[in-house]
């Protein structure tokens, strides 16, 4: 029954939050509460959501801080230059700026955090997206997947989980995978080049001077009626997502004027910035304390010398006193990203509930498990194949310390029965991740979207699909490679 309930519960909510019937905090919130009764333990819901809230405060704490210094360095102008390379190369050409967004989410995917990646490249990118009129559900979807093939790096949790969980050296594990990521990446980039292309076919080839910036800015991504649209204003022109004569999936959105011709792109690279270059938060004489400072950060948080949400806080407290030493200064940063702040650390708080709820029932154990005992005994011998298939929907419906602590070791046991090694089993886990990035377990996917103005919903309908192409990519590079 728990198995049931839970498979009901998570298609209840992906339906509606995707049919756009609740939001995502509203769903994340009321239906585990609801199922919480149905399965007769309504008297448990506040032990279950406060253990939820209290596993993931620091994560909240973590955004919190993380939104306030990324918000001040972009403020002050530390990422100018980023965009600005990338207009020299993307132009006003959608295939580029979508093959731009991959390349820039992969580099700064290094660093191992997913937080830290999305908030730099949408800061960098979004303000492309907006003048050119593209799909925003395209970057919020590329930058999540080349993220999620990124996110195996040692440092970024999954690798390191599971040599955890079996007691063998990450680097064992993530070395040889390294072929089976990299073609993995290769068509993410691939991907991007595609996605570009239709997007080039719907807007055309702009030149920098058909890009006005007093036209008003239309809505890419569903967006209510009377609400802020993509481009966070009130009164953004409203254009329809999907839906007959659209010519794509329900990421595009019909657009017309100036964007659907098709000139060539030329003009002033310098003219066209995505970052206004004379705003009055800008610190150049400070940029390359600041620059020292993001990188001094970025070093910490790899060698995990404190934890990071106190690195964040001591970070963002630095940027604020330096670059800000007036008070009221120092209030209005504050207050320009306290709407990025609320939105993505109440996201993270209503996670809090679906998981808690999920967990302390007893309702992820028992699908899980479902799921593992349903595998054929003539599988037995290839156990590493049927860990990455099944790595692709435990890990969207889970989180990663649920399916590696909890679910990796019954794999590599079942495994060991047949002769398959454990450490095959640990790198075959690794194989959902592009998809995992999406799953609104994960505190990183809020960033993405908050910051965007892109609808949850909306993210998930364009994402999963190629996600999971894209780890089904990884997991055929694999056994071609010998590896799994």
């Amino acid at each position: 029954m728990l198995t049931i309930l839970g498979f009901v519960m998570i298609a209840t909510f992906l339906v509606l939050i995707m049919m756009k019937k609740m939001s995502p905090m509203g769903a994340l919130v009321l239906i585990p509460a609801l199922f919480c009764v149905l399965v007769g333990k309504g008297a448990h819901l506040g032990d279950y959501v406060l253990k939820g809230v209290g596993d993931l405060a620091p994560t909240a704490a973590m955004l919190m801080f993380a939104i306030i210094y990324f918000g001040v360095m972009i403020d002050v102008g530390l990422f100018d230059p980023i965009v600005r390379l990338i207009l020299r190369f993307c132009k006003a050409d959608p295939m580029r700026v979508v093959v731009g967004t991959a390349i820039l989410a992969a580099i700064v995917s290094l660093d191992g955090d997913g937080s830290t990646t999305f908030m730099i490249t949408v800061s960098a990118m979004v303000p492309l997206y907006r003048r050119l009129k593209m799909s925003l559900v395209v970057m919020t979807g590329v930058a999540a997947m080349a993220n999620g093939v990124m996110n195996t790096l040692p440092w970024g949790g999954p690798t390191a989980r599971a040599a955890a969980a079996l007691k063998v050296d990450a680097s064992d594990i993530f070395v040889p995978m390294i072929p089976a990521l990299a073609v993995g990446l290769l068509f993410v980039i691939a991907l991007s080049y595609g996605l570009g292309l239709r997007e080039r076919r719907r807007l055309g080839v702009l030149t920098l001077d058909e890009v006005t910036a007093d036209e008003p800015e239309q809505v890419l991504v569903g967006a209510g009626s009377g609400g802020k649209g993509a481009n966070g204003r009130q009164g953004g022109k409203a254009a329809p997502t999907g839906g007959a004569g659209s010519g794509t999936d329900a990421e595009a959105a019909s657009t017309s004027g100036p964007g659907s011709s098709n000139a060539s792109s030329d003009g002033d690279d310098d003219e066209f910035k995505g970052l206004d270059p004379h705003r009055a938060t800008l610190r150049p004489k400070l940029y390359w304390f600041n620059a020292a400072l993001t990188v001094a950060l970025l070093a910490l948080m790899v060698t995990e010398t404190m934890p990071i949400p106190v690195l964040f806080l001591l970070a963002a407290a630095v940027a604020l006193t330096v670059n800000f030493p007036h008070m009221n200064d120092q209030k209005a940063r504050i207050a320009a990203h306290a709407e990025n702040v609320v939105n993505v650390s109440g996201m993270v708080f209503a996670a809090a509930v679906f998981t808690g709820v999920l967990t302390g029932t007893g309702m992820v154990e028992h699908m899980a498990r479902w799921l593992v005992d349903g595998v054929p005994e003539g599988m037995g011998p290839h156990m590493a194949v049927v860990t990455g298939v099944l790595s692709l929907p435990l890990t969207y419906f889970m989180s990663n310390d649920g399916f590696y602590f909890g679910i990796v070791p019954i794999l590599a046991e079942a495994g060991a029965a047949h002769g398959v090694s454990t450490l095959e089993i640990a790198r075959a886990s690794l194989v959902g991740q592009a998809l995992h990035m999406s799953s609104p377990l994960v505190p990183a996917v809020y960033v993405l979207v908050g910051m965007a103005k892109v609808e949850f919903g909306d993210h998930t309908r364009f994402t999963v699909k190629w996600a999971a192409l894209t780890s089904l990519v990884v997991l055929a590079a694999g056994l071609a490679f010998g590896i799994i």
